[in-house]
């Protein structure tokens, strides 16, 4: 399988599922503002919608959107700690996660990386992630992770998505538990290599 990339961007929660599960990959980056791979290929045909996380299967099929992406690898590894079971309760909860970590924080934060959005507004979507990130804090207090004692997909999604705050300006001084969090999944193992393959650390 092959990962297009960009540093450090949601695709970062894909990498770093593919190397909690084990599963032979190769990277491949992209420049989002030319929209040019590191081999020099147009991105937009391998993904016409322009963006990572893409993730090209061995049959030469492509996947994209990161939840969707961890739920195939976690399932093709059978990691249901990553993912729990099909029909589980707590897989709609790491999936329940996933899809507010994407409709709440992603597209929040999304909006402060755009240069053309002026600063009231930026302001405002500021506030709105702040306010969702002390939420997420809160529901972190007591718990390793998202759902409990394991780590899974979900988590990796939230570290990516969270890391971003010190880009815009967010301060979670006011989140303890989410800091805390964001160390522990830092430490991990997979997390590590993760993020030093991308030049992150």
């Amino acid at each position: 399988m092959k990962l297009f990339y960009t540093p450090g961007a949601c695709s970062l929660a894909v990498h770093i599922i593919l190397r909690e599960t084990g599963q032979p990959f190769s990277l491949e980056k992209v420049d989002l503002g030319a929209h040019r791979t590191a081999s020099g290929d147009d991105y937009y045909r391998n993904n016409p919608k322009g963006y990572v996380p893409l993730l090209e299967l061995e049959n030469g099929q492509t996947l994209t959107e990161g939840p969707v992406i961890n739920q195939y690898l976690c399932d093709q590894a059978g990691r249901t700690d990553l993912m729990p079971a099909a029909g589980s309760l707590m897989r709609y909860r790491v999936m329940e996660w996933q899809s507010f970590i994407t409709s709440e924080l992603h597209k929040s934060f999304g909006a402060l990386f755009n240069p053309a959005l002026d600063e009231p507004a930026k302001a405002i979507f500021s506030g709105m992630a702040h306010k969702r990130l002390q939420w997420v804090s809160e529901q972190l207090r007591g718990r390793q992770y998202l759902t409990g004692d394991d780590f899974t997909a979900a988590d990796a999604y939230l570290f990516t998505v969270a890391g971003w705050s010190g880009h815009v300006g967010i301060d979670l001084s006011d989140c303890p538990d989410l800091q805390a969090f964001q160390g522990r999944v830092a430490a991990r193992p997979a997390v590590q290599a993760a993020l030093k393959a991308e030049g992150l650390v």
